[in-house]
């Protein structure tokens, strides 16, 4: 364009009365800033209701506006000016390239289509070819208008958009170049032949029959994710809005089509955090690769990277045929997201259940080969549905999947459920830390009976709470909580004062319970051997409860400390023996002089054969190995009874006693 055409240009466009609606404060619009340098006459609106008010009752040459749904959405104001003034010159301006908005402004017969920025030469070459058709009357049909703003602002449609034209008869009458390179065809391979070139063989038949039922039978547009094939054999993702263009008589004259290429995974979370708060209802899948921590830390950092790109660039194919999510999302660690609109999965009529276990399956049944090496793949699966705390809901569900090891997870309000949960923690941390300001964490003593004497023999030390109120509570209210927390150490602590303090009120032997935390954390031993040391008469009377513990970090460490103790007149106990973790195991590295039976077989010892049976075989090893036994949980004469006659030699429960304050007992 010449500078005497621009110059020409803007002498015209001076002259011109303008309607700009604009949805941003005046004080920050850089775009009325813009369109100032065009024109003299410029009346400002932010409400497309009230702009139409004006434009029915005063002359009006150019309508610029925004994608502005303030009142009266942007296109229905539009229609409505044009209906009452054919030669308007209408442009919208957006920051986005939405293929929504795209068709709806060809089939409005929009003169200009401006992205941001705001670019001079592309206003001034619409406004160009806009008053050139004011001043020739042009009256050409709608859908040759519509092609001419199409050839006008193709070049500046965002580098994903993929666009084509097709005849009824379903051929290619048209593509742009982006079609080209994502389907791998040149245009004169696609020009006249059937769109189904690129149907992928695996695209399913009811996505297909959607489709031109909407386009064909219905005259409505259709939306939705497409799988396509490439001429080479590649399989490519698309989301498709395909609409179909009316004659004046409500015939199809042809169909065109936009699409977004969605092949490409994103990567950023903060994307898809937005991406939900934009829609209205969505429907989400998050799904974690199975044992990827294992993965994590058995290869390298570049095969993990490349496994983990692997498999979301093959995410898609695993999805069942009868629907494709549109927005796929890599959130790291080896976890996915899948997000869709909820309505327009709900439509499909897919049992949601069966489609993620077929995806599941999917994945299972495929082989990732990476550099010549076969990965066989799971995946573990949660899903939400709506809105508020979609994401938070997912994460948690997932979490817990993982930790119960289950396939998928049903997991709306799974994070109301966590922050009640969490609340609760709270609560109970901080009656904690009163207890222990107070000094309301208290030892009870339960004693434990010779069997054969029926004398009180030992007495365990177990750690309770009073709170404010003066209830008193059980460890399994606030213990667990407090090992997450900072208070678990202060609490072990206070119980091992408790407890030595109590030995110059008895004269019986004391038990008290250790774990390997306990054990492992140098504090702790250190006040351990410091009241060992300061009452090393009585150190005779005092035995070390071990308890069951999956999670013993350094067996040497633990060992030394047994040898340690035992050399200062400790005894060793190995608590809840005959069912779970490694008792064998234990047996060897810490030989204990005592095994406490697990209640679980003591409460059965009547009813149960089996357990008898395991009772039994304990007493008879530990009698050959010069260990004494102590049966937890007896509850009744009868059970004590066969405890007595299978050769137990101490029993501990509430047919002897409770856990009592020792300033209760009678000693």
């Amino acid at each position: 364009m010449s500078s005497l055409d621009l110059n020409k240009i803007k002498k015209v466009s001076k002259n011109l009365t303008v309607l700009f609606i604009s949805s941003k404060k005046k004080s920050k619009s850089k775009e009325l800033e813009f369109f100032n340098n065009f024109f003299n006459n410029i009346i400002l609106f932010s409400n497309t209701q009230k702009a139409l008010n004006y434009f029915n009752t005063n002359e009006v040459d150019i309508v610029i506006s925004d994608i502005n749904d303030s009142s009266l959405c942007t296109f229905d104001m539009i229609s409505q000016m044009k209906k009452s003034k054919k030669k308007l010159i209408s442009i919208i301006h957006s920051n986005t390239n939405d293929p929504q908005n795209l068709i709806k402004s060809i089939n409005l017969g929009i003169d200009g289509f401006l992205f941001e920025p705001l670019e001079e030469n592309e206003f001034l070459a619409i406004l160009s070819k806009s008053l050139k058709k004011v001043k020739t009357k042009n009256k050409n049909k709608k859908i040759k208008k519509s092609l001419k703003v199409l050839k006008q602002y193709q070049d500046a449609i965002d580098k994903n958009t993929i666009i084509s034209k097709i005849d009824n008869e379903g051929l290619i009458t048209y593509v742009n170049d982006n079609f080209c390179k994502v389907s791998e065809y040149t245009k004169k391979e696609l020009i006249g032949k059937p769109y189904s070139i690129i149907n992928h063989p695996n695209q399913s038949e009811k996505i297909n029959d959607s489709l031109w039922k909407t386009i064909k039978d219905e005259k409505k547009e259709w939306s939705g994710v497409t799988k396509n094939i490439s001429k080479t054999g590649k399989t490519y993702y698309v989301k498709t809005s395909m609409k179909p263009i009316l004659s004046s008589k409500g015939e199809v004259i042809e169909y065109i089509n936009i699409k977004s290429d969605i092949t490409t995974i994103q990567s950023d979370k903060r994307n898809l955090m937005d991406e939900i708060d934009q829609n209205n209802l969505s429907l989400l899948l998050l799904l974690q690769i199975e044992e990827f921590d294992m993965i994590d830390k058995f290869y390298n950092i570049d095969i993990v990277n490349k496994i983990e790109n692997a498999f979301g660039e093959k995410l898609l194919d695993y999805l069942p045929n009868e629907y494709i999510f549109e927005n796929i999302y890599n959130i790291g660690n080896g976890q996915f997201a899948l997000l869709t609109d909820f309505f327009t999965f709900s439509k499909t009529e897919l049992n949601l259940n069966s489609y993620i276990n077929n995806f599941i399956q999917n994945v299972k049944d495929s082989i990732l080969v990476i550099d010549d090496i076969e990965y066989d793949l799971n995946i573990i699966v949660s899903y939400s549905f709506g809105k508020m705390h979609l994401y938070e809901d997912a994460k948690c569900g997932l979490d817990e999947a993982i930790v119960k090891k289950e396939m998928i997870n049903f997991a709306n309000d799974y994070s109301i459920k966590e922050h009640v949960e969490a609340k609760k923690n709270i609560e109970v941390m901080k009656m904690v830390k009163i207890a222990l300001d107070n000094y309301k964490i208290v030892s009870y003593f339960q004693p434990i009976i010779n069997n054969k004497t029926g004398e009180i023999e030992k007495y365990e030390s177990l750690v309770r709470l009073v709170d404010e109120k003066g209830v008193v509570l059980s460890p399994a209210l606030f213990l667990d909580i407090s090992k997450k927390g900072s208070y678990y150490n202060k609490i072990t602590h206070r119980v091992l004062e408790n407890s030595f303090k109590i030995l110059e009120q008895i004269n019986t032997k004391l038990s008290i319970n250790l774990s390997s935390v306990d054990i492992e954390k140098e504090e702790t031993r250190r006040i351990l051997y410091e009241l060992l040391e300061s009452h090393k008469d009585d150190a005779h009377r005092i035995v070390f409860e071990l308890l069951e513990d999956e999670q013993v970090k350094n067996f040497n460490v633990i060992r030394r400390f047994i040898k340690k103790v035992k050399k200062m007149g400790v005894r060793i106990a190995i608590d809840d023996f005959g069912t779970g973790y490694s008792n064998f195991e234990r047996l060897l590295k810490f030989e204990p002089d005592i095994l406490k039976i697990d209640g679980s077989l003591v409460r059965n010892i009547a009813k149960d054969e089996f357990s008898r049976n395991i009772i039994e075989t304990i007493v008879m090893f530990a009698k050959k190995q010069n260990i004494e036994t102590v049966a937890e949980y007896v509850e009744n004469e009868e059970i004590f009874n066969i405890l007595n006659n299978l050769g137990v030699d101490y029993s501990q429960g509430y047919y002897f006693g409770k856990p009592e304050n020792i300033n209760l007992l009678d000693i």
